[in-house]
């Protein structure tokens, strides 16, 4: 791991992110498409538009448990004078119409009603044919053979017309859509049992460092904890990735080029953090960027104007021409430069959109600071103000205390030209959607 430079350091020579990020996108596709079963298409992204093949509902049928009816057989119902009914108001009367059957879920078998009569029915039953209101049981006695309606619903009232939610040809959801636990339902009911998706990503995490050690000990002069695969997997399974860490690499030019080569064959993309510097440690940098044949190296690291950790690197490694993902070795840095790179990087891959987080601006409600020419993505907390609108408070320790990440529900972002933020000025802040 690399000690971070003086963030003033230079400023005017490093690459604008919003460039450098443009530069990096636009070299990635989206993974090839893949027809699932309805089953596995949840947390995929649809590769294309999805239409109802089926109305849903597929048939008129009853919302509530009551008895189906015609509407014009109870229009009498609470309009006599001079009889108090159980659920009507005062002066009125029960209407009441004989039970000719009874209709489940399960029922086919087309049935009509005629004058004076209903039908029995729980919810999701098919409507007897004329029927065009369902009266709900406590609106009634509850009778069998007979029953005593004592309040009249509106025409159509407890129906749900074939149709009405989901007409057949409706477009139910477009390409790079979230397949959601609600739109399998969708598809589902709309008769879909495939769609087509783009497969999550996988995506294998990898350490470097001489000095890394696992956790479950302290770290003592000379040996670091590697905490960064571990947030960085979880942070990629965040996203939406099939999330694999693989661990430590030592600083060894063969073991890391051997490690590398064994993961393009079932990696979409490979996140390694630590060595992006130019210190004489720094052999992540050295090994991938080395020129062989007169060409350069499969991966290129850039200077961005980006607060904490400006060294970043991306190429491609292997024959399958696999993406890799340097990013620096400070945990704090490492975590910002997967928000900032890694993470629309997986979103694109995935298909989805946007791939960038939601951002909203917020009142600031403390005075703050940021280096000039770099831009600076700080752990805040931001929340909604009753009368509309959004505060930010920026957490205590800048972009580089763990705690501070870990409280944060939002990245104030300040940009290059901002060197100072008063108390009450807007600012930008990235929306993170972690589960709480």
């Amino acid at each position: 791991m690399t000690a971070t430079a003086d963030p003033e350091a230079a400023a005017n020579e490093l690459t604008p992110l919003a460039d450098y990020l443009g530069s990096v996108l636009r070299r990635l596709r989206a993974l090839p498409p893949l027809d699932l079963d309805l089953t596995q298409a949840y947390g995929n992204v649809l590769a294309e538009d999805v239409i109802a093949p089926h109305s849903f509902p597929a048939f008129d049928q009853s919302a509530v448990d009551g008895y189906a009816a015609r509407w014009e057989d109870l229009s009498g119902a609470g309009r006599a004078a001079g009889y108090q009914a159980r659920s009507g108001p005062p002066g009125s009367r029960p209407v009441r119409l004989n039970v000719v059957g009874d209709l489940g879920a399960a029922s086919w078998r087309p049935v009509r009603l005629t004058p004076g009569s209903c039908f029995s029915v729980a919810a999701g039953a098919p409507l007897p044919i004329t029927a065009d209101v369902v009266v709900p049981v406590e609106w009634t006695d509850q009778g069998m053979a007979a029953v005593e309606i004592f309040r009249t619903p509106k025409r159509g009232y407890g129906v749900r017309r074939a149709g009405e939610e989901l007409p057949a040809g409706t477009l139910l959801a477009r390409a790079g859509t979230y397949v959601s636990p609600a739109l399998v339902a969708v598809f589902a009911a709309t008769g879909i049992g495939h769609v087509v998706v783009r497969p999550c990503p996988r995506v294998v995490v990898v350490a470097t460092g001489d000095e890394l050690v696992d956790v479950g000990r302290a770290s003592q002069p000379g040996q670091v904890v590697d905490a960064n695969s571990h947030a960085l997997t979880a942070a990629a399974a965040e996203v939406g990735a099939l999330a694999y860490r693989v661990g430590i690499c030592d600083d060894d030019p063969d073991g890391l080029r051997g490690l590398l080569e064994d993961q393009t064959l079932r990696a979409d993309l490979i996140i390694t953090t630590g060595g992006t510097g130019t210190g004489p440690g720094d052999m992540v940098r050295r090994i991938l960027s080395r020129r062989e044949g007169g060409r350069a190296g499969p991966v290129s690291f850039t200077e961005v104007a980006l607060y904490p950790g400006t060294a970043l690197g991306f190429g491609t490694v292997g024959a399958e021409e696999v993406p890799v993902v340097c990013l620096p070795g400070e945990p704090g840095a490492a975590l910002i430069g997967f928000e900032v790179l890694a993470r629309p990087a997986i979103n694109l891959l995935a298909g989805a959109e946007p791939v960038f987080r939601p951002s909203v601006r917020a009142h600031l409600l403390e005075t703050i600071t940021s280096p000039g020419g770099l831009r600076e993505f700080r752990p805040a907390h931001v929340a909604e103000r009753r009368g509309g609108g959004y505060t930010v408070q920026p957490l205590s320790g800048g972009p580089f205390t763990l705690s501070g990440l870990a409280d944060a529900n939002g990245l104030m972002v300040l940009g290059e030209r901002v060197t100072a933020a008063a108390a009450g000025s807007t600012v930008d802040v990235l929306l993170l959607d972690r589960r709480r």
